[in-house]
């Protein structure tokens, strides 16, 4: 039987980090229900510490996730946690481009807070390593 998977990255600032994403693969930050965030409050279910205003929004403080335009990729939510990032991810994210754009999407991303970290290959396969605003690595092939 297949099951359907999500992705959780943990970080220090779950929604702005969600629209750094979102941004840098061209996917949308899901919008979270507002109505039904105030219900919960109201009904005593959650309280006024459990979310936060962002863009102008109330949404939950724990996390945001992004989605992709195309069906059947995995939901990516980014959820808060108390502690830092203090070493190399055991799992990371690979964002494929081709080798005729992957100079330009490295720039691109550079340019909008990643860092580059460094530059591998493996036979006929090249890739840079970035981290994101937060310091999640990620690969671009």
């Amino acid at each position: 039987m297949a099951h359907d998977i999500q992705i959780a990255v943990d970080c220090a600032r779950p929604h702005e980090l969600a629209d750094w994403w979102a941004a840098a693969l061209g996917w949308e930050v899901e919008p979270q229900d507002e109505a039904f965030i105030r219900r919960m409050i109201d009904a005593g279910h959650a309280s006024d510490a459990d979310t936060v205003v962002h863009r102008g929004a109330l949404v939950w403080r724990q996390g945001a996730a992004i989605t992709s335009p195309d069906p059947g990729r995995p939901r990516v939510l980014f959820q808060v946690v108390p502690e830092p990032k203090t070493a190399k991810n055991r799992l990371h994210l690979d964002v494929h481009v081709g080798a005729a754009a992957r100079e330009a999407e490295v720039a691109r991303l550079v340019a909008m807070g990643a860092r580059e970290l460094w530059r591998s290959s493996q036979g006929p396969l090249e890739w840079a390593t970035l981290a994101d605003p937060e310091g999640n690595e990620f690969c671009v092939a």
